[in-house]
């Protein structure tokens, strides 16, 4: 042990020396600055707390340190004198290596300043910084040192109290001032309460009033280490700056064009409420503009609907360029005149795409969809999308190959900007909300299965409070499933495992759906970002409780010879976001849900069961293989795997880092199951219990993802650490992994090749 010890203290000072050997002649290594706080009057606590905040604001930063050791510098050294700006060498001394911080790059009068002003800006008025340098050998450490006294501390706000209007509104607004009395000075603080004050005469008609129109004086002189804030309305402010502006007339030039005049004045104008559309083509239906705009006639202006209504113009999907101006009337005083100049996307397009794609099911496989859209069908903003689609799909995860899936179908949707309802809907949001109706068809052939046609139909609303808040509601989505063409080989499979035959199985389900989705993902700057999606499914409720069906007292109610599902579903998806830093990511996935059958129906239909396992789910284990609780499949049915349940637990985390630019790793842990709410004889151990804990499956892995922006492929290999469906309860089978055998391996690992990232 002594001997590492002697052999670590070695290697450290001579890869210290070998730092500064390689230093140009005459130059040191800067290796950092430190602030120190003198000030008997504060704690110590706080010394340090500004103590540390000063050091962040000295520059440049010192090569960075692991442990005591500058390796990227190190790296930088040994790589040598690179001639040409590419290559391996290049890559290792100027992207995994950097280049020494040499003291000559140093401004200390620079940084001094930093340092002062930041200082006085908090409140220390009569602080005194001094700045010096020490050398040791190579090497130059920066000292400031802060001599400083009290923080002055705010002793009252004075709003304007003035009789002119602009000053009413201002002292309307000191009950939610940012300054309050008792706290520090802070500049940065003032400066936020200038904006706020900016912000709210915005919503009180005042267009060209601007933050730079306010200044706050500071009186020290009131008291020991106090102050007072005044704040004042500029002399030099303009007038119209200190009136209220009311909206008068409003103008829509919907056909605007950005590479000529639209703006014809011989074109006349038709007249819609409150409006003036220059539209003399007949483009758009007027009513759009009355429901999207905020602003109408004799309005008080406020930046709220301003905004608001470039959002919601934005957001219909019919404008390619939304522009407006405001303009002062010229028949009436303290009045402006509102311009929107749109320019609208082509009303017919048609796209053809090529797609890479991947599901739970552990299918890879590529699809051809041609979509084609109509913008402003009727004249109201609606939209229309009718596409096709073919493709096919490979198992490539799974043991057995072969059993292909080739597909086709189409899908046509329209959307309408508004809700199409018997109650009136109203929305102060800035996103429009949307009725949508769709139909869809789509033929599915499991080579050497069975076939299966799907017809669907939907009628619904979305909805968005905010960019955060998403909810979507279906009043009625029909799925109705028709398998044909069914295998001898499947159907000796079901002999074997007769659960399997309601993959099969005529399916008509009906009813509401229901989707609640929070995201603040948009705000990657965040450290802490979050999804969760929360959704809602009903089938056959109001039929079943109609026609009183009870399918276990036989009481079955069938429509067109089928019988109708009967079901609740709920399925919440959390996903957790932890940025440690630029290159590194921890993210996290829980997914919870529960379905139950009733009345016209015993099970709930395969299609809306929940599965286990797959390049999105548990990456260790075949995809639909695990569970339900502890039973598994027979051997025989490897190929089919498709174990479904009433109920899911399911977690997922990952640590992701970026290797180089295109490249990312991630290690990964996934865990979960699924369950039966009932007994069935064919799947012993499958129902939920207070046990269930003891049924977690658990795997582990690691992957690569490359990331091109416009297509990420994933790669995982992983293995599972925990197996429930083991007898004996020896469940962990960390002490059986074995990668230098082939035996284990070929039983334990699953490699996968998916499109896009886990979650």
């Amino acid at each position: 042990m002594k001997n590492i010890f002697y052999i670590l203290l070695i290697l450290f000072f001579a890869t210290s020396c070998s730092n500064t050997k390689y230093l140009p002649e005459g130059e040191l290594l800067y290796v950092g600055g430190k602030v120190v706080v003198l000030n008997d009057s504060v704690s110590k606590k706080e010394r340090k707390k500004l103590s540390s905040q000063l050091t962040e604001l000295i520059r440049p930063k010192p090569n960075s340190k692991i442990s005591g050791l500058r390796p990227k510098l190190l790296v930088y050294n040994w790589a040598g004198k690179v001639t040409k700006e590419k290559g391996f060498w290049y890559w290792l001394k100027f992207k995994v290596g950097e280049p020494p911080v040499l003291f000559s790059k140093v401004d200390l009068n620079y940084n001094k300043k930093i340092i002062q002003n930041y200082v006085e800006n908090n409140g220390y008025f009569n602080a005194n910084t001094i700045s010096d340098s020490t050398v040791i050998g190579k090497k130059v450490t920066a000292e400031y040192v802060v001599i400083s006294k009290n923080q002055y501390k705010i002793k009252s706000v004075v709003f304007p109290n003035d009789s002119s209007k602009i000053s009413r509104n201002i002292k309307e607004l000191q009950n939610e001032s940012l300054l309050k009395i008792g706290n520090a000075y802070n500049l940065d603080i003032i400066k936020l309460e200038r904006n706020r004050i900016d912000a709210k005469l915005k919503e009180k008609g005042y267009f060209y009033f601007n933050a730079d129109y306010l200044k706050i004086q500071v009186d020290s002189t009131v008291g020991k280490k106090q102050v007072d804030l005044i704040i004042k309305v500029k002399p030099e402010t303009p007038e119209k700056s200190k009136n209220a502006f009311k909206i008068n007339k409003i103008f829509i030039y919907p056909n605007y064009s950005l590479n000529q005049d639209s703006i014809l004045s011989n074109v006349k104008s038709e007249k819609y409420k409150d409006f003036e559309i220059f539209d003399f083509e007949k483009t758009f239906n007027p009513k759009i503009f009355d429901r999207t705009l905020y602003f109408k006639k004799d309005d008080l202006y406020n930046r709220t609907s301003h905004n608001l209504s470039l959002n919601r113009l934005v957001n219909l999907g019919t404008f390619k360029f939304v522009k407006n101006q405001f303009k002062i009337s010229d028949s009436l005083k303290n009045n402006l005149d509102v311009y929107y100049y749109l320019t609208p996307f082509t009303r017919k397009s048609i796209r053809v795409e090529l797609l890479g794609k991947t599901n739970s099911a552990n299918y890879t496989g590529t699809e051809l969809n041609i979509n084609w859209s109509n913008r402003n069908t009727f004249r109201g903003a609606e939209l229309v999308t009718i596409s096709a689609f073919a493709g096919f799909e490979v198992q490539v995860s799974s043991e057995n190959n072969g059993f292909n899936v080739y597909r086709f179908g189409s899908e046509a949707n329209l959307f309408w900007p508004r809700i199409i309802a018997p109650f009136k809907f109203t929305s102060s949001s800035g996103y429009v909300p949307k009725t949508k109706a769709m139909l869809g068809y789509e033929y599915q052939n499991r080579t050497q299965l069975y076939a299966l046609q799907t017809f669907k139909a939907s009628f619904g609303y979305l909805w968005k409070e905010n960019e955060r808040k998403e909810h979507e509601l279906n009043v009625s989505e029909i799925t109705f499933a028709s398998p044909q063409n069914i295998s001898d080989l499947y159907k000796t499979q079901i002999i074997s495992n007769p659960s399997l035959a309601k993959v099969t199985e005529k399916q008509l389900i009906f009813g509401p759906t229901y989707s609640y989705t929070f995201s603040n993902l948009m705000q990657n700057k965040k450290k802490h970002t979050f999804y969760n999606k929360f959704s809602a499914d009903f089938s056959g409720n109001i039929a079943g409780l109609l026609s009183n069906s009870n399918t276990k007292k036989g009481d079955t109610t069938k429509v067109f010879g089928i019988a109708f599902s009967q079901f609740v579903k709920f399925e919440n998806e959390f996903k957790h976001y932890i940025k440690l830093n630029e290159k590194l990511l921890i993210a996290s996935r829980l997914i919870i849900g529960a379905g139950f059958a009733y009345g016209n129906s015993e099970e709930m239909p395969f299609i809306k069961q929940f599965f286990n396992g797959g390049t999105n789910s548990l990456r260790a284990f075949r995809a639909r293989s695990i569970g339900p609780g502890s039973f598994q499949a027979p051997t025989s049915n490897s190929f089919l795997p498709d174990q479904a349940g009433d109920l899911k637990l399911e977690f997922s985390t990952e640590c992701r880092t970026n290797i180089y630019k295109f490249l990312n790793a991630a290690l990964f842990v996934d865990a979960g199951n699924i369950w039966l709410l009932n007994d069935n004889v064919n799947k012993p151990n499958s129902k939920f219990s207070k046990n269930f804990l003891n049924e977690i499956a658990v795997g582990t892995g690691v992957g690569l993802r490359f990331d091109f922006s416009f297509l990420v492929l994933r790669t995982d290999l992983a293995f599972p650490i925990r197996k429930p469906y083991l007898e004996n309860g020896n469940y962990w089978v960390l002490n059986e992994i074995a990668f230098g055998n082939s035996g284990w391996r070929s039983e334990n690992l699953v490699f996968n090749l998916a499109i896009g990232y886990p979650f």
